[in-house]
């Protein structure tokens, strides 16, 4: 299908939030792309890739950190939700490991400590969907956590689809349009053939009912 106009992609995503019935949290703003002739088990189909939204995601998203020393103190003040230290990180449970998978957004690891990271939080992180990145020891932590507040990973896992978080309902239109382009744009460049492998465009927020995107 060609690609949608900003205009028509900012009527649909306008239209999904109105159909949308009041809430008591803030509902978040969906983008459904259905792919077609696609096989998502090959490494053609297969999307893994984490997109930096421009406009952000309109609610503060938990970064934490794994480090020690002047990287693990930079990060604290750079305002990451946890920091683990290796002694921390080697002394952890399963269930503490579950509990990190389940608060974080993402957890960025400082290099040297990825092995241990891997294994020791990487099979409660897997299932739920996030990785642990891994962070060079002389990176600029605060811009590297500041960057990925507004990060998601898109992938499609086994299903001919993807759905992505693009902001919150209170977000201005235009910011929404903006994220969702991001998306389409960066699929459009993976995709085997482009936009053709693409079936479908839905918007929705998390609880209305989803809006068909077409032109």
């Amino acid at each position: 299908m060609p690609m949608p106009s900003r205009e028509v992609l900012k009527e649909k995503i306008v239209k999904a939030i109105k159909y949308s019935k009041p809430r008591n949290f803030k509902q978040s703003v969906e983008l459904i792309v259905v792919l077609r002739d696609v096989d998502p088990k090959s490494p053609q189909g297969r999307i893994r890739e984490t997109i930096f939204l421009p406009k952000g995601l309109g609610k503060e998203l938990k970064i934490c950190v794994v480090a020690d020393g002047e990287m693990a103190e930079k990060a604290k003040k750079a305002g990451a939700f946890m920091v683990i230290s290796k002694r921390e990180l080697l002394g952890m449970s399963k269930k503490d490991a579950k509990k990190v998978a389940q608060t974080c957004d993402w957890v960025l690891v400082r290099t040297d400590l990825m092995a241990n990271a891997g294994r020791i939080l990487g099979p409660a992180l897997g299932p739920r969907g996030k990785i642990p990145v891994p962070v060079p020891p002389n990176v600029n932590i605060e811009a590297v956590i500041a960057r990925y507040k507004s990060a998601i990973l898109l992938r499609n896992k086994d299903q001919p689809q993807l759905m992505a978080k693009i902001g919150t309902e209170d977000m201005e239109p235009d910011s929404l349009v903006e994220n969702a382009f991001k998306i389409l744009s960066l699929l459009e460049s993976k995709l085997p053939n482009g936009a053709q492998n693409i079936e479908k465009i839905v918007v929705k927020t998390t609880m209305g009912p989803p809006v068909e995107v077409v032109g």
